[in-house]
Formats: structure tokens, C-alpha cells, sequence
């Protein structure tokens, strides 16, 4: 029998009502690896680990189809909290009492960043996993997880879990038995000896961090070479080029789904596949992986959410959404969020419509993540597609140089070529440190901001701390773990004391607070209206305003914002002559032709 022959069989399928999927796993495995030698072996090992993975959940009570897919659920309204555990409030069991503020605050989905068990020391807060299966145990075990999963389900929550699917940290054990000399995990992993090799393939490639971690290669004497480290030399490049490592990987996300998780973020997605003579990023192998998983995790779990974590170019980020078969629910719209920043320096909508634009070719069924921040930089480099290298590098002094703008933050490592990326949390950026008053411009700008992302298709992410204007941790300097990583300025502790201030009247907290709920049950509101679709820009008049429109439903929204410190005139498209504002954010009484200074409206038509 030929290798090619034995690519046409399989093992009897335990669930052949989900033929689809079945077939879309074994046809994007066999473009993978079906010249690989243990190929067959290990076909037949993923469909017993599927096999037992749908009897397990049946046993235990549990419907895969207990929740909709991702592509069913609504594409307002599914407002996405993000923070580090640790610097929240401390352990899993402590979440659990923190519900009712997060409920309160709207939140549909709690995205807690990376919470397995990583090594000791520094572990780029979290990304280096020592134990897929286990809890960081500064923060709780896996019956803690459990148990906080059903405290949220009942809340009508669902939990995001960070999976770290590049690298494992080089404590993991199979990194362990590799440096033993075991062969079947030193091939989960990749080796070079010759120095020479590698100085071909560090041509093509882009250093991450190139200040503190230069090279994607660290020599490992126990290793006989030098392991691939594509981030920091502690966090090892998996080889997906062999099948055992696709198949851990996924049998990892089916136990964890098992634990009640409802969805997961694929960290470092674009950097599955190695390719000689690339970057060694979004090559067509890593997008036949995520849909690999995809289908597996449909045939047991459909309702299980996947985002790609893909900090890249559009062009690279949509097939994480599937090609000819689904992808990943959401990505994050990067492209989006960086182009709001720019525009709110510029005082000028250009480069928002543009990237607005840009993201509107997302494939039907697939949804963006939109964010203002998260717990990394802002990398203007991402832009250079769309915008002129002075744009960038004005854009980059703006937010990352004191005295360029209204910005706090600061400027961070690019790679070679680049221009520097910037650091800091959402209130500082917008200046909130230079006005801290609940109408000063600082606010309005951040409002502003949250505004425009709970109004575009998808869902809106809010990272932990906007909503009450927590700024930057300048103390970080002062931690030796995490001195040396600049980003860790806008990782700061909650400030539980001044979360409390939002039932202050005339506090930062309460309007910002009352400002991201208003927004949440507002989005929510549109699906209930009816609006739904891609946002569209149009003109608004004014350069400084951005006018996007949503009209695929029987209720049809457009959006109209001003994104500069100053009074503009709008000009309403045809067939919003009466629609109304249902945000109501808005100055009352203004004329509708007029917004003042970072206001937003968000108009809606039969």
C-alpha cells in the first residue's frame, strides 16, 4: 500500500453526524503531514483522543452545544474584560467575588492573560509554560479554575483562556526529556548545529525583541545546538512540522475545554510554521493548523470560541478567519485600533476610515476584537501599509515622547528599520494625568475611543483599569522581574480604592464606569434593533470626523465622531435624514449638524 493510498483512510469515525468537520481535520492534516513518517500513527491516536474527549463530556452531563458557535452569537454587545489575575485580585477564588462588579460593568466574556503553570522567575508575564495542565499556583489549581468557570457560567460569563501554542518554556518536560536526549521530544522542538545554518535563517527573519532578547536562536549545550527561540531564549519554539506536537496541542485545548473554558486565544499564532528564506510567519501551514483545530474542536465542543492573537498586516491576519473552511471566531483588529490612535493625534479621520475600511473584508460568520489597549504595545509598524513612514514616526513621537502631544506613554523597542512602538495604559496615552477632572478633554478622548469600538461589527474588549482611568505603573522600574520590559508600564495593580470612587458623583471613575456600561447596554441594544453588518466609512463632512455606517439589518446605525479637540460641522449621508441617537452621549440640545470636541453619536434609521 502506498503513503499516498493510506492518506484516503481512517479510523472509524465515533461521531459521523459532524461529517464536515471530520473531513476538513483530515484534509487539512494530511496537506500537513502526510509525507511524515509517523503520520498514520498519529491520525489514529488524535481520533482515540476525540473519541474519549466526546465520551468524557457525555458522561459527565455536558452538551457540546450547550452555548451557540461564535458565528450565531450577536455582533454587538459581547463586551470582553481583560487583566492579569495576579494584578487584579490576586487568586482565582478572589474572581469569583469580584463578579458582581464585572456583571455590573456589562462584561459577557472574562479573557484572564496567561494563567498556567509558568516557570520560575521571569516568564514574560506568563507566556513561558511550564504546565499546560496545571495553575500557576500563586493563583490556584484546576479545581479553582473549575469552580470559578461555573460561578461565571451562572452569571451568564464566560471565560477566555490565554494558550501559549509557539513555545513552551525550557523548564516544560518535554523540553526536559529533549535535553535528556530522549529523540521523541527532542523533535518537538527545533535544533540547528551548524552556526552557519543559522546565520542563513536569521537573514529572514524579524527579531521581537531586539533591544532585550536579540536573535531567534539560543545555544543549548544539552541540546547539541541552537534551539529556536523566536521571543525570549527561556521560551522554545514548538516544531509543528511534526504531528505529535499538532496533536499535544490540541489534546490540551480539549482538556481545557473540559474544564469549562468557552474559548481560547491563540497566542503567537503567526508563528507556527517555519519556512527557510521567510519571516518564518502566517505561512499557509499555520493557517491549515488553526482550521485543523477548529474542526476538531467542533466535533466536540462547536460552541467553543478561538481568537487569533495575530499582531500583523491585514493580508496575514484574515485567513486566520478560515479559507475554505472556518478559522478562528475573532482575530484582533490591530490594524483598527492602532489607526484610531493615530487619528486622535492627527485630529483627523483619515487613517481610521482607511483601516475601517481595510477590516471590512472579514469573511461572513467571523467577528473582530476590538480594543483601545491591551497588555502590549502599540506597534505603529503594523500601519506601514497604509500610511507614509513620516506618519509613523510622527505618530510614534507623539504618544511616546513627553512634550509631543497630550500623551504620557513611552516609547519602546522596534525591530531594525522600524519605528518605535509605544507603551502606556489607555488614560495616560489620552493625558489623563495632565487633567484628572470628569469633563476635562483626557476623558472625553477615552470615551471616545470605547465609543467607536462598541459601535463597529465585532466584539469590544476593554482592558482592565480603563474603566475607572487607571494610569500608568511607574513602580515597575523598581521590580527586577520586570524592569527590563518596558510594557509592564501599563500592567499596574488594580486600584480597588479607586474603583470604588465610581459611585462618587463628580468622579473620573464613575464617568468613565457609567460611560463603558451605558456603552455595552447600548451595543447590546443594536442587535436588539437590528443592526448588524460590516462597518462601512462614509464622508461626515469635516476631515476630523470619522462616519462609518452599519446597514446589513432592518434597522441600519451610523456612526459619527469627532476626533479632534474642537467644535465641527457633519454632514449626515442619504437615508439618515431622520434617524435618531440612541448613545445620547452627546452634548443635549447641540445642534445635530454640530459635535463638539471628542463627541460621538451613534444615529440609527428604519
Amino acid at each position: 500500500m502506498t503513503l499516498e493510498t493510506q492518506t484516503l483512510q481512517s479510523p472509524k469515525r465515533p461521531n459521523p453526524s459532524d461529517q464536515r468537520e471530520w473531513n476538513v481535520l483530515w484534509e487539512r492534516y494530511d496537506r500537513l503531514y502526510r509525507h511524515h513518517p509517523a503520520f498514520l500513527q498519529v491520525k489514529a491516536d488524535i481520533e482515540a483522543k476525540l473519541s474519549r474527549h466526546l465520551k468524557a463530556w457525555k458522561d459527565g452531563g455536558r452538551s457540546a452545544h450547550a452555548n451557540p458557535p461564535a458565528a450565531r452569537r450577536p455582533e454587538s454587545g459581547e463586551v470582553v474584560y481583560t487583566f492579569y489575575v495576579d494584578r487584579f485580585d490576586q487568586t482565582l477564588g478572589g474572581l469569583a467575588g469580584r463578579a458582581g462588579y464585572l456583571k455590573d460593568l456589562g462584561v459577557r466574556w472574562l479573557h484572564p492573560l496567561p494563567i498556567l503553570k509558568p516557570r520560575p522567575g521571569d516568564s514574560d508575564g506568563g507566556f513561558a509554560v511550564e504546565d499546560y495542565r496545571e495553575i500557576d499556583p500563586r493563583l490556584g489549581d484546576m479545581n479553582a479554575l473549575e469552580a470559578l468557570a461555573r460561578e461565571l457560567d451562572s452569571q451568564g460569563i464566560g471565560i477566555v483562556l490565554d494558550v501559549v501554542c509557539n513555545h513552551t518554556a525550557r523548564e516544560h518536560a518535554w523540553a526536559v526529556a529533549a535535553r535528556s536526549g530522549d529523540p521523541k521530544y527532542r523533535d518537538y522542538y527545533i535544533t540547528i548545529e551548524d552556526p552557519a545554518e543559522v546565520a542563513v535563517w536569521e537573514k529572514s527573519l524579524i527579531d521581537v525583541f531586539p533591544n532585550t532578547a536579540p536573535g531567534s536562536f539560543t545555544h543549548d549545550t544539552d541540546m547539541g545546538g541552537h534551539v529556536w527561540t523566536t521571543f525570549y531564549p527561556f521560551q522554545w519554539d514548538l516544531n509543528y512540522a511534526n504531528p505529535a506536537v499538532f496533536a499535544e496541542m490540541l489534546d490540551i485545548l480539549l482538556y481545557l475545554a473540559s474544564k469549562g473554558i468557552r474559548g481560547f486565544r491563540l497566542d503567537s499564532a503567526p508563528f507556527l510554521w517555519k519556512r527557510e528564506g521567510t519571516s518564518c510567519r502566517n505561512q499557509p501551514e499555520t493557517y491549515w493548523i488553526v482550521e485543523a483545530w477548529r474542526a476538531a474542536l467542533s466535533i466536540v465542543a462547536p460552541s467553543v470560541v478561538l481568537i487569533a492573537e495575530a499582531i500583523e498586516g491585514l493580508n496575514d491576519v484574515l485567513p486566520f478567519f478560515g479559507q475554505d473552511a472556518p478559522g478562528c471566531d475573532l482575530a484582533y483588529s490591530n490594524g483598527v485600533m492602532t489607526a484610531l490612535w493615530g487619528s486622535l493625534a492627527d485630529g483627523d479621520a483619515r487613517i481610521a476610515r482607511t483601516l475601517i475600511a481595510a477590516a471590512s473584508a472579514r469573511p461572513d460568520g467571523a467577528n473582530w476584537l476590538n480594543y483601545v489597549r491591551c497588555h502590549d504595545d502599540l506597534i505603529w509598524n503594523a500601519l506601514a501599509g497604509y500610511a507614509s513612514r513620516a506618519d509613523l514616526e510622527r505618530w510614534s513621537r507623539f504618544y511616546g515622547e513627553r512634550g509631543q502631544g497630550f500623551s504620557n506613554g513611552r516609547a519602546f523597542q522596534t525591530a531594525e528599520g522600524g519605528v518605535p512602538s509605544t507603551n502606556g495604559m489607555a488614560a495616560s496615552l489620552v493625558g489623563l494625568e495632565n487633567d484628572p477632572s470628569p469633563d476635562g478633554l483626557p476623558v472625553r478622548r477615552l470615551i471616545l475611543l470605547y465609543s467607536i469600538i462598541h459601535a463597529l461589527d465585532g466584539w469590544p474588549l476593554i482592558y482592565m483599569g480603563d474603566e475607572i482611568g487607571l494610569t500608568n505603573d511607574e513602580a515597575f522600574a523598581e521590580d527586577p522581574l520586570r524592569a527590563t520590559d518596558g510594557r509592564w508600564l501599563h500592567r499596574p495593580l488594580m486600584d480597588w480604592t479607586l474603583a470604588l470612587s465610581r459611585d462618587d458623583a463628580g468622579s473620573v471613575a464613575r464617568r468613565l464606569f457609567e460611560a463603558m456600561k451605558h456603552l455595552g447596554q447600548t451595543a447590546r441594544r443594536l442587535s436588539e434593533l437590528g443592526v448588524s453588518g460590516r462597518a462601512m466609512p462614509c464622508g461626515g463632512g469635516d476631515p476630523a470626523v470619522l462616519a462609518f455606517t452599519r446597514e446589513d439589518g432592518p434597522s441600519r446605525l451610523l456612526l459619527l465622531a469627532n476626533m479632534s479637540d474642537r467644535m465641527v460641522s457633519v454632514i449626515q449621508p442619504d437615508g439618515f435624514a431622520g434617524a435618531r441617537d440612541v448613545l445620547g452621549l452627546a452634548a443635549a440640545g447641540d445642534d445635530p449638524s454640530k459635535l463638539g470636541p471628542y463627541e460621538v453619536r451613534w444615529m440609527v434609521a428604519p
